[in-house]
């Protein structure tokens, strides 16, 4: 399945804004999305207060890979994305393979 590109300032794996010749770097972002989504919990994002999949919680619980599917499907789609391929043998092990339709 093909996804349509979605660009947006790409952030460095600590969260800080690339910066190439004293401007900001723009590019495919798509995935950055998606961490993002993941890694944050409903209530995070002032102007979207239902997004976000709330990854790190699960690490405090037993592991519920259905839980865990059905938070990142919720996450994902609710934020307007298509799920082709979502797997989760465990919070360290996800394969996420979606995107915005062309």
């Amino acid at each position: 399945m093909e996804f349509k590109e979605v660009h947006d300032i790409l952030l460095d794996a600590t969260g800080v804004p690339v910066i190439k010749n004293g401007d900001f770097v723009v590019g495919e972002s798509t995935l950055q999305h998606q961490r993002h989504i993941l890694l944050s919990s409903k209530g995070d994002f002032l102007n979207s207060p239902l997004s976000g999949a709330g990854l790190p919680n699960f690490f405090l619980d037993d592991f519920e890979g259905d839980e865990v599917r059905k938070a990142i499907q919720s996450a994902i789609t609710f934020d307007g994305q298509v799920v082709a391929v979502l797997k989760v043998p465990s919070l360290t092990n996800i394969e996420l393979n979606g995107g915005f339709k062309l």
